[in-house]
């Protein structure tokens, strides 16, 4: 169904547009023109087609949020900073590392759980209420899918905030698979370092915080209490692999579906951009709403740069 123009009204430059979040954390936004009436249309053509959305997102949907993403021009971390995320390999062998990592977490876990979602999380739910999307895949592991409502959901790395609603927020242990619920290991680090204190950075994509390598010498880190292993957050983290049960499940729900749409992710990430080389290979219709260039956009029938909650906001579930 083709709409008139004139249902999209001209949109504000996103440095002045009303936003649900305080203006500062915008901040994280990268510079963007609004998108123009056309590719609008086109956009809202694209969802009022489809019976069964599958929906892909990224980092780039929760800059909105004031969470920074990774690989954004001028303001994601890798443009902003030398600091690069866990690998897993990293994490499982150096005792350092792990060190760093739940000392940043410790801090940086209440506060990353303080975010809000924003009017492209609630656009997404709102979807799903009008039964619209027929499910949603997320690379993020903030949960403001699931603070903003959403149920039909597949979370492909795991959740690190304290409040997620979809998933358990779990830690396991490397060597038996015993698993601590994260607001117990909580405890156990302030009971670990009852003196330990340190001035917190701005958070990152992943839940940490910025802390300086002296702050975190002497933060100690519990083993697992039932055989001694490593303890790691149910996450996935850069250089693993998303579990086989996911994927298989992500595929049935794509199997489903009758188009993709994928929003603020430049699927650098294998696990999101595989989503997109299966629904090609089904010959899926996809679209792709993100501000900067993505792996897949060669596979899209169509690319809208824009705001995710700028365009999400004005495009109907029709």
């Amino acid at each position: 169904m083709r709409l008139p123009l004139r249902l999209f009204p001209s949109l504000p430059a996103p440095v002045r547009t009303a936003s649900s979040v305080p203006a500062g954390k915008l901040n994280f936004v990268p510079a963007c023109s609004t998108a123009d009436g056309r590719s609008l249309e086109l956009l809202q053509d694209f969802v009022s087609r489809s019976r069964r959305l599958f929906v892909v997102t990224g980092a780039g949907l929760s800059t909105e949020s004031g969470i920074p993403d990774y690989r954004s021009e001028g303001v994601g971390l890798y443009a902003r900073t030398d600091r690069r995320p866990m690998q897993h390999t990293e994490f499982t062998r150096s005792a350092k590392s792990r060190q760093r990592y739940w000392a940043r977490n410790f801090v940086g876990w209440p506060q990353f759980s303080s975010h809000p979602p924003n009017c492209a999380h609630r656009a997404l739910r709102s979807w799903e209420e009008k039964g619209k999307l027929h499910w949603l895949v997320t690379q993020n592991v903030d949960a403001l899918h699931s603070k903003a409502g959403q149920t039909r959901i597949t979370e492909l790395h795991g959740c690190a905030h304290r409040d997620c609603v979809s998933c358990v927020l779990r830690v396991t242990c490397l060597g038996c698979g015993s698993i601590t619920a994260r607001e117990e290991l909580q405890r156990r680090f302030v009971s670990l370092n009852p003196d330990w204190s340190a001035q917190a950075g701005a958070v990152a994509p992943d839940g940490d915080v910025f802390l300086e390598d002296e702050q975190v010498l002497t933060f100690r880190v519990p083993s697992c209490e039932r055989c001694g292993g490593i303890l790691k957050p149910e996450v996935t983290f850069f250089g693993d692999t998303v579990a086989k049960a996911t994927v298989q499940f992500v595929q049935e729900r794509l199997a489903e579906a009758d188009a993709v749409l994928v929003i603020g992710s430049s699927l650098q990430v294998y696990s999101g951009y595989r989503v997109l080389l299966a629904a090609s290979d089904k010959k899926m219709p996809i679209a792709i709403l993100n501000i900067g260039p993505t792996r897949a956009d060669h596979l899209a029938e169509l690319k809208v740069r824009g705001r995710c909650g700028e365009v999400l906001s004005v495009i109907q579930p029709l």
